[in-house]
């Protein structure tokens, strides 16, 4: 199980900031152990939306890169543990940059995005596939695709996935349709069509049954907030074992409850886990970098409430 590079568990990574909002590197190489030492952990998915990506300069993104590959290199663990950086850029040319800077400090794969201006103003085929095409052409490195939701004018279509995966340098589909009338069925068309590239959910918010649906394994933020969970969760889930699934879940509900509050991942989720791994111990601070605020007092009680109530023993999943 879980023997193609690409299928598994990948942890999409928050990222420490310092009381001056500097990157804690430190904190960041700590956190780097930490996962990377989980057994059965696949990757490191950094500069995500879960790692704060737009509020990070370019030259930050590099960095965080920098040290989580040195990090899982120093561990010995290179090749075992890849190191992804997110590529979230509006053209080819800086998409083009940024993946060969993230190549050069160390990142075994991107993360591509699509053009956030695709949100708005929406894009043709040729467009998005062509944005794909010139980032593996003028960088050559492993690429996932980062499906967006279904209800957004950037998510691709099941016709263009196909091609996309077609381009060699794409290795595995983050599928994030959010939109279940869609996913079983592109799964099973996706595996016909491109069968050696893993589909890779990341829907945090109902995991165990897009899991279930057809995914390869998950790219997702709770795998960099409780990852021996996941990892249990995913492991069960795909070998079969749905009586241990279900026992998983119980515990995925709590925290869920805790972090997405029955809602898709979010920025103001994302901060949720870096205070309930801080209260836990798991993590150096709460800060978040702007334009996002802290959150409320009766926020943070209900944090802090609920984490007590929901204690994490890893040894004990």
């Amino acid at each position: 199980m879980f023997d193609h590079p690409w299928d598994g568990v990948f942890a999409a990574t928050l990222c420490p900031f310092r009381d001056d909002l500097s990157i804690d590197e430190e904190g960041l190489r700590a956190y780097t152990r930490y996962l990377a030492s989980v057994p059965g952990m696949k990757g490191l998915v950094n500069n995500g939306h879960t790692g704060e990506v737009m509020g990070l300069r370019a030259r930050e993104r590099v960095d965080v890169t920098r040290i989580m590959a040195d990090e899982v290199k120093q561990m010995g663990l290179k090749g075992k543990v890849k190191v992804i950086s997110g590529i979230c850029c509006e053209g080819s040319f800086e998409g083009i940059d940024h993946a060969l800077a993230a190549k050069e400090a160390g990142a075994d794969a991107i993360l591509l995005m699509p053009a956030h201006h695709w949100l708005r103003f929406g894009r043709t085929p040729d467009t998005a596939i062509g944005y794909f095409e010139d980032v593996a052409k003028g960088a050559d490195i492993p690429i996932i695709v980062h499906q967006y939701p279904n209800w957004t004018k950037a998510t691709y279509t099941l016709k263009e996935m196909i091609t996309i995966a077609k381009i060699p340098q794409v290795k595995a589909i983050k599928m994030g349709t959010r939109d279940f009338s869609r996913l079983e069925h592109e799964y099973r068309v996706l595996k016909q069509e491109v069968p050696d590239v893993p589909h890779l959910t990341c829907h945090d918010e109902y995991l165990l049954s897009s899991l279930l649906s057809g995914s390869d394994g998950a790219l997702v933020g709770f795998a960099g907030f409780v990852p021996e969970l996941i990892i249990a969760l995913v492991t069960a889930a795909l070998s079969g074992n749905l009586a241990e699934a279900n026992r998983v879940q119980e515990t995925v509900y709590k925290f869920n409850k805790i972090v997405y509050r029955f809602g898709e991942p979010s920025s103001d989720a994302h901060q949720r886990m870096k205070i309930a791994m801080t209260l836990q111990g798991r993590f150096p601070s709460m800060n978040v970098r702007p334009p996002l605020r802290p959150l409320s007092d009766a926020e943070m009680a209900r944090i802090r409430k609920e984490v007590e109530e929901t204690p994490y023993d890893p040894k004990n999943i």
